[in-house]
């Protein structure tokens, strides 16, 4: 009220605006990869895309692969709320706030523009602000500036020591002894699995045949409790020799 009012004289003089103000969204085509995120993510639904796939010529000694193409990217500003969700988004900065602000049309369905007007509007965007004064670089640029650590370069292996040759007729030395660990001790026969496993005869298997020094089978031996039972008496000798008929002969 103290103060004289200062009338801008627009759009003779343009007004100076603020470095960080959205205007409208401008396009960087050769960034876009269709990916469709900012599509996706718009609450208004205002972002219309239109793509094809095209084979790229394979390399020398490669395969050829498929590429998406843009063929349209329109913006309905009619229905934009500029939140800036598309550009938050889009994960190869293929779109941008532009200052410009000098859009507007008579007919509210001129507001729909196609990625031609839009790709005139990112001439205008300003650079991005100088970081403050002892803040961290960019990821980007720390990750280009960093030196590249250089491969340690291979050690020389050592020859191995020839194996002295033992001469002929020597005896053969025995194969060294495995150590057990400290607190384990050591094993001085076989342990109970081998032993169990010893112990089992595999299925099918013939039992074995009999003794031939004593004429006792197996059966019998387990049966009688084997060798402790003492062997059975020898019949007495036959002293004088009988008839078949049980008397005895006349000596001559």
């Amino acid at each position: 009220m103290l103060s004289r009012s200062v009338t801008q004289q627009y759009p003779e003089v343009r007004p100076d605006l603020p470095p960080r103000s959205r205007g409208v969204i401008a396009l960087v085509e050769e960034n876009c990869t269709v990916c469709m995120l900012c599509a996706r993510e718009c609450p208004d639904w205002c972002i219309y895309i239109d793509s094809h796939k095209e084979t790229l010529p394979a390399p020398e000694g490669g395969r050829p692969r498929a590429r998406n193409m843009l063929d349209r990217f329109a913006i309905d500003f009619s229905l934009c709320m500029y939140c800036g969700i598309c550009i938050e988004v889009c994960p190869f900065d293929a779109l941008f706030w532009s200052p410009e602000f000098e859009y507007a049309e008579g007919d509210i369905r001129n507001l729909l523009h196609e990625k031609e007007r839009l790709a005139a509007w990112a001439q205008t965007v300003p650079p991005p602000p100088a970081h403050e004064p002892g803040a961290e670089p960019p990821k980007e640029l720390a990750a280009t500036s960093r030196p590249v650590r250089p491969r340690p370069a291979p050690t020389p292996k050592a020859p191995a020591a020839p194996t002295p040759e033992a001469p002929p007729g020597a005896p053969e030395e025995p194969p060294a002894r495995r150590v057990p660990p400290p607190g384990r001790p050591p094993r001085t026969g076989p342990s109970a699995g081998h032993a169990s496993v010893r112990a089992i005869r595999p299925p099918g298997a013939l039992p074995k045949k009999d003794t031939p020094s004593t004429g006792e089978s197996s059966a019998e031996r387990l049966s009688t409790g084997g060798d402790d039972v003492p062997p059975k008496a020898a019949p007495p000798e036959q002293t004088s020799a009988t008839d078949p008929s049980g008397e005895p002969e006349e000596e001559t």
